[in-house]
């Protein structure tokens, strides 16, 4: 019996057009690289330094280049004393005030200065920016999403993202948690929802 080809069977091997892409960096701000966490958190403060800020900033070198948009989200309240948080910010005690030094864009990874930057206050950025809004204003069809922690913010950025109908790629180097095990098991939780590749393989995907 021949096989039937049906349209709607799509997989996730496609090739990235660069104008309909954007990497989707969540989180890579200053409160992920205080002091003390050389110290209280060092499997993680090593991922952050040695692994995922230098792949980072190659994606985003290189997707800019390619003509890829840059968008960012950091958690930071629009208020000094944070009321408009989350009700799970307001009880986890997550609080980074507006315009706090912990708010700011790690240095190393630093947009440019046409980059889009949206400040949230929960784990997933669709949920309290207009993202989506600003996504598809921007005709993007596919997000490469990167950041901290993996298996949080990150994770639910994946999610979020394939529910709306985006193309989710998660560039696993690029990403971190406090353990390497949680990093892992975060990508296996995920996986279905994107395609996870480093960010060498994310690249040469894209039409350039």
């Amino acid at each position: 019996m021949t096989e039937t080809f049906d349209p709607l069977r799509l997989k996730r091997d496609k090739r990235l057009d660069p104008k309909r892409t954007a990497v989707f960096v969540v989180d890579a701000q200053n409160s992920e690289v205080t002091p003390a966490y050389r110290h209280e958190k060092p499997e993680y403060w090593a991922a952050v330094h040695d692994r995922a800020l230098p792949a980072m900033r190659r994606l985003i070198d290189e997707a800019r280049a390619a003509g890829c948009e840059i968008v960012y989200t950091v958690i930071e309240a629009l208020t000094r004393d944070g009321r408009d948080r989350s009700l799970d910010h307001k009880l986890s005690g997550i609080l980074v005030p507006k315009g706090a030094w912990e708010g700011k864009v790690i240095d190393a990874v630093a947009p440019g200065d046409d980059d889009v930057l949206l400040p949230k206050t929960s784990s997933g950025a669709f949920n309290s920016t207009n993202a989506d809004y600003v996504l598809r204003n921007l005709g993007i069809d596919n997000v490469i999403v990167v950041g901290f922690l993996t298996d949080q913010c990150v994770d639910m950025t994946v999610r979020d993202a394939a529910d709306r109908g985006y193309y989710v790629v998660c560039a696993e180097d690029a990403c971190a948690t406090h353990t390497d095990a949680r990093h892992r098991a975060a990508l296996k939780a995920f996986g279905g929802y994107c395609r996870v590749q480093t960010v060498d393989e994310a690249l040469s995907t894209l039409n350039r």
